[in-house]
This record gives structure tokens, C-alpha cells and sequence, in this order.
């Protein structure tokens, strides 16, 4: 526990007392401390955190003057995550910046306490909560993405990184899922190459996509509907061999027997071409 000396202690009550009677929302009453109370870091984070349950607004600002008043304090940690915490806990757009930004000053603060693991990855959670469905704004899910990333780099060790490592995976799923969807939908427009270069990117950035078969068999269809079949053929053979139970391997059967029937007809008229090139000419008549 740390003490001031009382005339500090004076000085530090009076504008505490202040700013509760002028907190928006609170109650017009008078919080009375004693001095050992007030020059106390415990007792006043333990004030802090019995009020923040009845009134965070008031609560937080008897944890700030904690935070204030002893700087150095364990109890001065524990007030900057609590009111991290309160806010995060509201869950509107508003509070949750508010929250990302306590847990990010915690970090700076106090870089080596145990919690720096747990505001990172709070942090990571603000923008993960606010996560819109895929085909919508993906802007919350890349940064989750990239804040939980931070998490497995900063802190490997902590008890945060493996919840970090499973909500990356949710997060790549879901922009793999987002790209997807914007992909198909180009390829539904006929605009092909636009829905080749998602679709790739699909394929390439998020291997372990779980509906990967659906990539590989629009992929193949793009260069089918532009008559690449040779581009096409390994995408559909991957469908059909590597996805034998899904409904486009169906399809992809299908396109494979088209191919088959083109570059037979193909081969058709190129012989029937090439004989007429080489077939003598007819007499003339004389």
C-alpha cells in the first residue's frame, strides 16, 4: 500500500470530490473519504471497482484518481484495465474506441506487465466484435486480423496466444469467404478475368479455406467460358479427384466430358482442314 503525507492528501481529495459531484450522470451527493482512504491506492481502486458495477461513470473516476494520484502503483494497472474492461463490456461502436484505446495507452504505459498480453489481445477484440457479415465491409476483419497477428508476435508465450491463433483462423475464413463471394458474383456477370484474379487470391492466400473445392472449380469454369479447356482441365480434375462428394464435382465431370467432346470436334475439323490442304486439285475443264 502507498501513503502520501497529509497535506498532499488534502490536495489531492478536494478536486476528486469536485470532479464526482460533476461527473455527467452521477447523483448530486457527497462522497465523504478519510484521509487514510484517500491517500490509500488500494482502498481507492477498491472503491473504483465496487462502484464501476453500479455506476461506471462515477466508478471510473474514482479508478482514474488512482491512476492520477500513484502512477507506479500495481493498483494503478489494474484501475487502467478495469476501466479498459468497462468500456469494452458497454459493446456500442463508441465505447469499443474507447476501450481499443485504453488497453493500447496500458501497453505504453506499462510494456512489461503481464496484462500487456491481454490489452493486445482486447485490442484485437474490439474490431473482432464489430465484424460485419462477408460481402459487406470487410475493414473490421483485416484489422482484427492484423491486431490478433500482433499478439502471436509480441507475446508467444502468453496464455493469449492460442484464443489469438483460433480467432486468426475465423478471421482469414471470413475474408476468404468475402472474396469468394465477390468472385462468383463476377463470374455470374461473365467478367471472368476479374473473378480469376479474386479467386486466385483466394487460393493462394488462404489455403486452408474450407470450401476451397468451390475456388478451384470457378476457377476452372472462368477458363472454361473463355476456351482456355488446357488452363481449365487441372482445376476440373482436382474437383472431381480430390472433392469426389461435393455437388460440383459434379459439374466439374461435366465440364471435363465438354472438353472432351470440343477438342474431339476440334481435332475433327483441323484433320478434315488439313486434307483439304493436301488433296490434289480437280482437273479443269477444258
Amino acid at each position: 500500500m502507498t501513503k502520501t503525507a497529509a497535506p498532499r492528501t488534502a490536495a489531492l481529495l478536494l478536486p476528486f470530490l469536485v470532479l464526482v459531484a460533476l461527473a455527467p450522470g452521477c447523483r448530486k451527493q457527497t462522497v465523504s473519504l478519510s484521509p487514510d482512504m484517500a491517500s490509500s491506492d488500494e482502498a481507492l481502486y477498491k472503491i473504483g471497482e465496487a462502484e464501476i458495477k453500479r455506476d461506471i461513470e462515477k466508478g471510473i473516476l474514482y479508478l482514474r484518481q488512482v491512476i492520477d494520484s500513484f502512477p507506479k502503483s500495481f493498483y494503478a494497472q489494474r484501475a487502467k484495465i478495469l476501466i479498459a474492461d468497462a468500456y469494452f463490456r458497454k459493446g456500442d461502436e463508441s465505447n469499443m474506441i474507447l476501450a481499443a484505446a485504453e488497453y493500447r495507452e496500458f501497453i505504453r504505459t506499462y510494456p512489461y506487465s503481464p496484462s500487456a498480453a491481454y490489452s493486445q489481445y482486447q485490442i484485437a477484440m474490439t474490431f473482432y466484435k464489430k465484424m460485419l457479415k462477408p460481402g459487406r465491409d470487410p475493414s473490421k476483419t483485416i484489422q482484427a486480423l492484423a491486431e490478433f497477428k500482433k499478439v502471436l508476435a509480441d507475446y508467444p508465450a502468453s496464455d493469449q496466444a492460442k484464443p489469438a491463433q483460433e480467432r486468426i483462423k475465423d478471421c482469414e475464413a471470413r475474408l476468404a469467404a468475402h472474396n469468394a463471394e465477390i468472385a462468383i458474383g463476377y463470374h455470374r456477370r461473365k467478367a471472368y478475368r476479374a473473378a480469376l484474379s479474386r479467386l486466385a487470391e483466394v487460393m493462394t492466400t488462404y489455403p486452408d479455406y474450407s470450401e476451397l473445392y468451390e475456388i478451384y472449380y470457378y476457377l476452372g469454369d472462368c477458363h472454361f467460358m473463355m476456351r482456355q479447356y488446357d488452363q481449365a482441365v487441372p482445376f476440373f480434375t482436382k474437383v472431381v479427384t480430390d472433392y469426389s462428394g461435393k455437388k460440383v464435382a459434379k459439374l466439374a465431370a461435366g465440364r471435363l466430358e465438354e472438353i472432351e467432346k470440343l477438342k474431339a470436334e476440334a481435332a475433327k475439323k483441323a484433320a478434315e482442314t488439313e486434307k483439304l490442304k493436301t488433296a490434289p486439285a480437280a482437273p479443269k475443264k477444258k
